[in-house]
């Protein structure tokens, strides 16, 4: 045990020796020191501000597809995936097939023992006006009772739907954060008539604002309107429109989702009158396959990431191995100095360890204060937001660390080596 507390000390001092040695080292050429860290700054930079965008762009997307529901899912014509039996994604199948219909969305309504709650959904663009304001292409949702249960619409001031008006035609309309603050600017909206393709719409609601940093939001409610699904059919056909309207369903938290999902299959070629052979002419898509398939991409982009990145990590060891070639040269003869006193060659090998680490991380730290006040400036700046996590500073540090060991290795090895006569003999 004494022997082992005594290693310790003798290592604790190596370790403290190593630094001075490689600290002084580094303040003694200043230039060097400058060029060894730029090349492992521009190294590092790239790597984290890399992953530090692709993290931003994954957790918005996330947050995107999590504000859909987990537990709902979205019957439409077309499939978010292969499905069962496809070996390719065939666009042309899709649009052969009947678009939903209201008389599926009340059979699901009638049978649907699981579902929580059913919404249908018909989406189409027209234009708004309000005064001498007009929105040429507005997106527009004509949806029924349960659609605030599906979408989690929030509703910031006003009220939704009543039965009665998403039972009907009602000419009246719920509009998002960014249409009514273009529409109406100053003016309270509440109780005004717009125009939605040149039909007179009162306004009951305005929904919440959606947030800052969604720039890749899904939802996109600032710039929606919600009206009355029988409403909407008199400005549109559904049965003419591709793709057709959606039937948005959730499920029970008790139920199974087996069991949940078989239910709407049989409920709806039921109603449909498919017979056993026929294959679906519709498809049910869950939140998680999008989930699944941002995952694949951004482990694809996050590959590629590592690739672009690792060239600009390549050239920064290159330049520690080379500015670490130098520094052994340069101190030849004092390394024959200290191998005479004593000086073992563990010892020179990780003073030279220590300086070439040294160099990377300190060079790999003012890459991360760049990303930092980068990530700063674009949350500020845009409505993005952008944030350098502990996950990749400690990726920015360990791969600086490990830049400055590999890159060190070599010329420390042959310090470590030299002929203590001729080391101090050389000019």
């Amino acid at each position: 045990m004494k022997k082992f507390s005594q290693g310790i000390i003798i290592f604790i001092k190596l370790l403290r020796e190593s630094f001075a040695f490689a600290a002084t080292s580094v303040k003694a050429d200043k230039t060097r020191t400058f060029l060894s860290l730029l090349g492992v700054t521009i190294g590092i930079f790239s790597i984290v501000a890399v992953f530090t965008t692709i993290d931003s762009l994954k957790g918005n997307i996330s947050r995107s597809l999590a504000s859909l529901g987990s537990d709902v899912v979205y019957i439409m014509q077309f499939s978010w995936q292969l499905e069962e039996g496809e070996t390719e994604y065939k666009p042309w199948e899709y649009r052969q097939r009947p678009p939903n219909t209201y008389e599926d969305f009340l059979s699901l309504q009638q049978h649907a023992t699981t579902a929580e709650a059913i919404a249908f959904s018909v989406d189409f663009t027209k234009e708004v006006k309000y005064g001498r304001n007009i929105i040429p292409s507005t997106s527009i949702s004509g949806v029924t009772t349960d659609w605030p249960v599906v979408s989690m619409v929030k509703i910031g001031t006003g009220r939704y739907f009543s039965q009665l008006e998403a039972g009907g035609a009602y000419n009246v309309a719920i509009l998002g954060y960014g249409i009514a603050a273009e529409l109406f600017q100053e003016e309270d909206p509440l109780g005004k008539i717009i125009k939605i393709d040149g039909s007179n719409t009162r306004i009951i609601g305005v929904m919440e604002e959606e947030g800052s940093g969604e720039m890749l939001s899904i939802n996109e409610s600032d710039q929606l309107i919600l009206i009355p699904y029988h409403y909407a059919c008199t400005m549109v056909d559904p049965r003419q429109m591709f793709p057709g309207p959606t039937i948005v369903v959730k499920k029970k938290e008790a139920a199974d989702k087996d069991e949940f999902l078989g239910e709407l299959r049989t409920i709806l070629r039921n109603t449909r009158r498919l017979k056993p052979s026929q294959k679906n002419n519709f498809s049910i898509n869950e939140v998680s396959v999008l989930q699944d398939v941002t995952n694949q991409i951004f482990g694809t982009i996050s590959a590629v990431g590592w690739i672009i990145g690792g060239f600009s990590i390549l050239i920064g060891g290159f330049g520690v191995a080379n500015i670490m070639f130098v520094s052994v040269k340069e101190r030849t003869n004092i390394i024959g100095i200290q191998k005479a006193l004593g000086a073992k060659n563990y010892f020179i090998l990780t003073q030279f360890l220590f300086e070439a680490a040294l160099l990377a991380i300190l060079g790999g730290l003012v890459g991360l204060l760049i990303v930092f006040f980068g990530a700063e400036i674009v949350s500020r700046v845009y409505d993005f937001q952008m944030t350098l996590t502990l996950g990749n500073i400690l990726r920015g540090v360990i791969v600086s660390t490990a830049i400055g060991l590999v890159a060190g290795i070599l010329p420390a090895y042959m310090a470590a080596h030299l002929n203590p006569v001729v080391a101090i003999n050389a000019k």
